[in-house]
This record gives structure tokens, sequence and C-alpha cells, in this order.
């Protein structure tokens, strides 16, 4: 059994910067990759970055140069830093692991999300 919780979001200001987190807990072999979504209602869930097993991170062409993941391999962690925020921005945000069990076989696992209002 593997979970997934985010943690960090809340209001804030247009111009302003807020810091995600990301906490993976449970049966874990391996760790492929990690990655945050978000979604606006009536939207899809789009990426907004990634970063693989490898470190290559990617970044969709809204927030470049506004966003940077990172991540802590050995406490099962990745976070997202923002800055210069938007009204657009706002989302609800959504954590992902790409896990490997120990009989090696790669599932994908999703936290519950987490609200950033951007909002004067």
């Amino acid at each position: 059994q593997v979970q997934v919780a985010e943690s960090g979001g809340g209001l804030v200001q247009p111009g302003g910067s807020l810091r995600l987190s990301c906490a993976a807990s449970g049966s874990i072999f391996r760790i492929n990759g990690m990655a945050w979504h978000r979604q606006v209602p009536g939207k899809q869930r789009e990426l907004v970055a990634s970063i693989s097993n490898a470190g290559i991170t990617n970044y969709a062409d809204s927030v470049k140069g506004r966003v940077t993941i990172s991540r802590d391999s050995a406490k099962r962690t990745v976070s997202l830093q923002m800055n210069s925020l938007l009204p657009e921005d706002t989302a609800v945000y959504y954590c992902n692991f790409q896990i490997y069990s120990r009989a090696g076989v790669l599932d994908i696992y999703w936290g519950p999300g987490a609200q950033v209002p951007v909002s004067s």
C-alpha cells in the first residue's frame, strides 16, 4: 500500500510565491519519477512539472521561468516552488509518484490535491 499527500497549499496574492510539498509512504521499492499536475474547474488536468529518476525536469510552457520542481529521493518527497503567480494559476494541484514495487511492477499514485487560489 502506498499513500501520497500534498502540503503547503493556500491563498496567495498575484505576484506572490508559494511552495508545495508532497510525500509518499508505504510499500515502496524504488521511485521512477515524480510530477505535479493541476486542474481548473471545467478544464482537463494538465502537467505542470515533472522530474525523472535521472533528475531530468520538464515544465509546461505556461509556467516556464516561474516554477521549479525538486526532489529528495531519500525522504521520498517532491516540491514545487512557484513564483510570480498569476490568477490563471488558480487550481487544485496534484502530486504524482511513479513507483516500482519489489516485484518490478510500475504503478502511478496520486495525492488528494492541494487548493491554490491566486487572488487579491
